[in-house]
């Protein structure tokens, strides 16, 4: 059984990362999980301002997607929304999140929220030894997962007790665009903000940079 957290404790913030182009439920359970399993006081959804693997493939302005965020996780407790990388110019690498974060929380134990793809391609990211050594990995574990985990990854990470999810936001995209229902995959006030300001309808690309 875990200790109880001191106030002498340093804070844990989780980071979690990624367009949200939108955010839907899944996303919320997956900060939830993070939140819980590793008892982190809060976590952070990092609303990337130029993906730099997804450069051309986003859907909505970078302050929509934002608004999306702060609307799906203001009733829950420890959830936050972080301008950190829309504030900063540049693709939005999370080496350079992440040393952001530590500048400005010092002491903080930082752990990175991230799925098993992402997690087994991290090794080819920009400055892999800086995120590993700034942050604890929270995994959302795929099922059937076969991909060899890199060497330099062991015992840098943690598998989150998660169950699998078939939502994603390519389809509350799909169901936007085709005039049907999103309200079994995302928080009712995305929901409503989505169709107050007519996102994603067109089906149209923003430019990234």
């Amino acid at each position: 059984m875990a200790r109880a957290r001191l106030l002498s404790d340093p804070e844990r913030i989780g980071v979690y990362g990624g367009t949200f182009d939108p955010i839907h439920r899944t996303h919320v359970d997956i900060a939830r999980a993070a939140r819980d399993f590793a008892r982190l006081d809060r976590v952070l959804f990092v609303v990337a301002q130029v993906p730099p693997h997804k450069q051309g493939e986003v859907f909505a302005e970078a302050e929509d997607r934002f608004g999306l965020v702060e609307a799906a996780i203001a009733e829950e407790p420890g959830l936050e929304a972080s301008r950190i990388e829309l504030e900063r110019s540049g693709p939005s690498y999370t080496a350079d999140t992440l040393r952001q974060l530590q500048a400005e929380h010092p002491g903080a134990e930082l752990f990175l929220i991230l799925g098993y793809d992402s997690m087994i391609d991290l090794p080819r990211w920009r400055d892999p030894e800086g995120i590993l050594s700034r942050a604890r990995l929270l995994v959302v574990p795929r099922p059937g997962a076969e991909a060899e985990v890199a060497a330099v990854l062991h015992s840098h990470y943690d598998l989150l007790p998660f169950d699998t999810s078939t939502i994603s936001s390519t389809e509350v995209r799909r169901r936007v665009a085709a005039d049907e229902s999103i309200a079994d995959l995302v928080p009712d006030a995305v929901d409503q903000r989505i169709h107050d300001l007519k996102l994603y309808h067109a089906r149209r690309r923003h430019a990234t940079s």
